[in-house]
């Protein structure tokens, strides 16, 4: 501490803005950016760094960011990765990882609002949008129905089994029963293929068949099978397989 002519301590000059860290001015120029051009302006990496953050507020958090897009792929299987997989990636302990997974369920929680808000038909790209959320980066197995109503509208959306990296067991009678209990007239199949790739297997065609066939004299429609992927969905409808 510097002193004056007369003995009084002197003021400390503020640090210039080149002693502040450089993370600091950083995260003030990315928030800003996305204050005035939005997220379609950022990469993966750096719309991570915006929730990283909050999590991780003292330290310069893009090289992790890249880090964690570089291990699973995208922004999208970041967040949907489980928490044992994220916390394997040093640098990210469990309250991180959490704060990811809770961004993962707020979106899903959002889409399946604008899915139950209209008729499920005239909102396929909604749809395909939530399943792809849900599942698309599961590492295992899922097999999902949405079951409507008479007029479309979404009753339940309902995981009924979990298998394994490759098979889920289906059982149609089950969903038919389910179906049935839930007053529903209507069906979408859904499931996810952890390799990424959704072409439909020949067991997956059998199993459609049997649903269609069982469902048929309930007077239950199956609409499509839907399988997700990493590399994108597959339609039977849209395949010609229903």
């Amino acid at each position: 501490m510097k002193t004056s002519g007369n003995g009084k301590s002197a003021p400390l000059a503020a640090a210039p803005d080149d002693a502040l860290p450089h993370h600091l001015g950083h995260r003030d120029r990315l928030r800003q950016r996305f204050l005035d051009a939005g997220d379609g302006a950022l990469p993966d990496y750096e719309l991570l760094e915006l929730l990283l953050f909050r999590s991780i507020p003292q330290r310069d958090v893009k090289p992790l960011a890249k880090q964690l897009i570089q291990h699973f792929g995208s922004f999208a299987e970041v967040i949907g990765a489980p928490i044992s997989r994220l916390t394997e990636v040093k640098g990210i302990g469990e309250s991180v990882a959490l704060d990811l997974k809770i961004v993962e369920a707020a979106l899903k929680r959002t889409m399946k609002g604008q899915v139950a808000k209209k008729p499920v038909l005239s909102s396929w790209s909604s749809v395909i949008d939530y399943c792809r959320l849900a599942m698309a980066f599961a590492e295992r197995e899922q097999f999902r129905i949405l079951f409507l109503d008479k007029k479309n509208a979404l009753i339940a959306d309902e995981v009924q089994q979990t298998g394994t990296v490759d098979h889920t067991p289906v059982y149609p009678r089950e969903v038919m029963r389910r179906a049935l209990e839930l007053s529903a007239t209507a069906l979408i199949l859904v499931h996810n293929h952890p390799s990424g790739d959704p072409t439909p297997s020949g067991a997956d065609m059998r199993m459609t068949r049997e649903l269609v066939d069982i469902a048929k004299p309930l007077g239950i429609a199956i609409h499509d099978h839907i399988i997700v992927g990493r590399d994108g969905h597959a339609s039977f409808k849209g395949l010609g397989l229903i």
